[in-house]
């Protein structure tokens, strides 16, 4: 499958987290993230959970070189969730997680979903920059961290208003 040029010089290919490489890079994720945060940990995730319409997992990529990483799934009818992004460090700063941010913003309005929330934490302090100067604002911890002092949880609304409150969700 070919990918979609984007600015940077890089492109975003669709592909299964199931894909040799999205694993590959995933794992770095989940080794990146239990060195910043100890023995936090984290597993794999299931890749139907990121299969059209309802989610997309996408890499960055550099000519053929893998450099990044991002999923969305399905959290409610009207909510998706912004999962496992990661770029890897040699290509940090380049404008690579904001343009797989967007791609994946794109792809959720175009499902037809209202509201992006995600779940970062207090050792990642890049990754809150970014959600922030996206217009993403902080919303009350839910999911798998939600206990954890670290966690910090954002949504922007894709449509106008402010997004909804967790407190209806399930964990």
């Amino acid at each position: 499958m070919s990918g979609v040029p984007v600015q940077g010089g890089f492109e975003i290919r669709a592909v299964a987290l199931d894909d040799p490489v999205a694993r590959a890079l995933e794992l770095d994720l989940i080794a990146e993230t239990t060195r910043r945060y100890g023995a936090r940990g984290q597993n794999p995730l299931s890749s139907g959970q990121f299969d059209p319409p309802g989610g997309y997992f996408v890499l960055a990529l550099d000519g053929e070189e893998p450099v990044g990483c991002g999923g969305l799934r399905r959290l409610d009818e009207r909510v998706a969730e912004l999962k496992r992004m990661y770029v890897v460090p040699g290509a940090r700063r380049r404008g690579v997680a904001r343009q797989m941010l967007e791609f994946l913003e794109a792809c959720a309005a175009t499902v037809g979903y209202e509201e992006v929330w995600l779940e970062t934490g207090t050792e990642q302090p890049e990754a809150i920059d970014l959600y922030s100067s996206a217009g993403y604002v902080p919303i009350t911890p839910y999911g798998e961290f939600r206990i954890d002092a670290r966690s910090r949880c954002f949504a922007r609304s894709l449509l106008t208003g402010p997004p909804r409150t967790p407190a209806s969700f399930p964990s």
